[in-house]
């Protein structure tokens, strides 16, 4: 599992709450502004992160809550896009790329 981030303090972040560990891999603005990058709504960043764990895009998914991030994991090509819509209308992320959307993470059924 990888986490995508724009922040230049993702790993710090993911450090204090704890949940570093949690990743394979990390994609964050140091990663992105390193290896140049393009932001979302360019795949760029999710590809790497696929890169990095050794799967093809069209075999991993992408949850995001962003329409950017939406359109990047569509761009992608990857196999699953899901949108979390926060507060959000849904069909703008259905309309912006994403397969399935939900409105809080915990509908979300792993088995």
């Amino acid at each position: 599992m990888a986490v995508v981030t724009s922040s230049k303090n993702g790993e710090a972040v993911l450090a204090a709450t704890g949940i570093l560990n949690l990743f394979d891999a990390r994609v964050d603005g140091n990663v992105a502004a390193e290896k140049k990058l393009a932001g979302k709504p360019a795949p760029d960043t999710f590809e790497e992160a696929a890169r990095m764990l050794g799967v093809p895009p069209e075999r991993a998914v992408v949850v995001e809550d962003a329409i950017s991030g939406v359109r990047a994991g569509r761009a992608g090509g990857f196999g699953l896009v899901v949108g979390v819509a926060r507060g959000e209308d849904p069909e703008i992320l259905r309309g912006s790329g994403a397969d399935v959307v939900v409105c809080d993470l915990a509908e979300i059924n792993l088995v």
